[in-house]
């Protein structure tokens, strides 16, 4: 595995203007598999709007909605991860390699106006049920279910690779658990009459989206306020840090991510003062490198480490 990157002296690695901020080779593929996803969900999208005005379904209605703000989180996933592409500049270091968690968030908070809404409208209908056409509504959910069935094969292969990726998931499977839940309250009015199964299957919808929409919140705004990547163990990398040779302190230490798949870690390190003088410098940035880019579940192939000798002057308010 490659090495971290870091200077001696509080110099630190990222690439330079006109490189890329590290985007796995996987983006191109991910971004293939968002645009099929997109072709589909936008013609499902089309026929639910149809079938809902044609059956009068709140089911169907909320899973139009829904799909209306898959669409629009789906075309923000894709531009994300063309803008995550870019390449890095002076004014943009990383490049956009946070776009992805910014689409994400932006899907999150669609989702849950709608699971919002369907829950709100799925109450009152319970009162005041209207009448809901079963036959074409059969229909229409059969439709939907095997569009979002070929759109999850499509997504399934990427949906691990990145925020964008899972947000676009997650999508198509509360899409096709909601077609799913169209069909049977069509059956349930077509077999027994009983007209509040679609108000139901509604709140059911909304049931499904609200709790993966949370997940998905926390998961965005957990890089947005730079917490320690999930999985990483800072206090383990501290102990072997401080198990290295030549090494006195270590303080500073601060591990987050830029995007989903590119975590980050800084620290200063007091190191003997010799060791400014003997060369031996260059061998411990080396050993620095090697543990957190090897060492760990996370690895850590973007690092900046300061060194310091035992007389720095800020040596009595340093940060832990």
């Amino acid at each position: 595995m490659a090495a971290g990157h870091g200077h001696a002296g509080g110099g630190g690695h990222g690439h330079g203007p006109g490189g890329t901020a590290g985007h796995d080779h996987t983006a191109g593929a991910s971004r293939t598999r968002l645009q099929v996803a997109l072709a589909l969900t936008a013609a499902v999208l089309v026929v639910e709007v149809i079938g809902a005005v044609m059956t009068r379904s709140l089911a169907l209605f909320v899973d139009a909605a829904h799909m209306l703000t898959d669409v629009a989180g789906l075309a923000t996933a894709v531009v994300a991860s063309r803008l995550a592409d870019l390449p890095t500049s002076d004014r943009l270091t990383w490049g956009w390699a946070r776009a992805e968690v910014l689409g994400a968030l932006a899907q999150a908070a669609l989702l849950l106006g709608v699971g919002v809404f369907a829950l709100v409208e799925g109450v009152r209908r319970l009162f005041s049920p209207p009448e809901v056409l079963a036959g074409p509504l059969v229909v229409f959910g059969a439709i939907g279910l095997v569009a979002n069935v070929v759109a999850l094969l499509v997504l399934a292969g990427g949906r691990r690779s990145n925020l964008n990726m899972r947000a676009a998931f997650l999508e198509v499977v509360n899409d096709a658990l909601g077609s799913v839940g169209v069909i049977v309250s069509a059956l349930c009015i077509a077999l027994f009459g009983w007209q509040r199964a679609d108000a139901i299957v509604g709140i059911l919808i909304a049931g499904l989206i609200i709790p993966r929409t949370l997940v998905l919140l926390r998961a965005a705004g957990s890089v947005l306020m730079e917490q320690t990547p999930p999985g990483l163990d800072l206090a383990a990398v501290r102990s072997h840090i401080l198990a290295l040779p030549h090494v006195r302190e270590v303080h500073d230490l601060h591990a987050s991510r830029v995007a989903s798949n590119l975590p980050v870690l800084s620290a200063h390190v007091v190191v003997d003062e010799e060791c400014f003088t003997d060369g031996h410098t260059a061998a411990l940035l080396n050993d620095l490198q090697e543990c957190v880019a090897e060492h760990f579940v996370v690895s850590i192939e973007h690092s900046t480490f300061q060194f310091e000798p035992p007389s720095h002057p800020d040596e009595g308010s340093r940060h832990v």
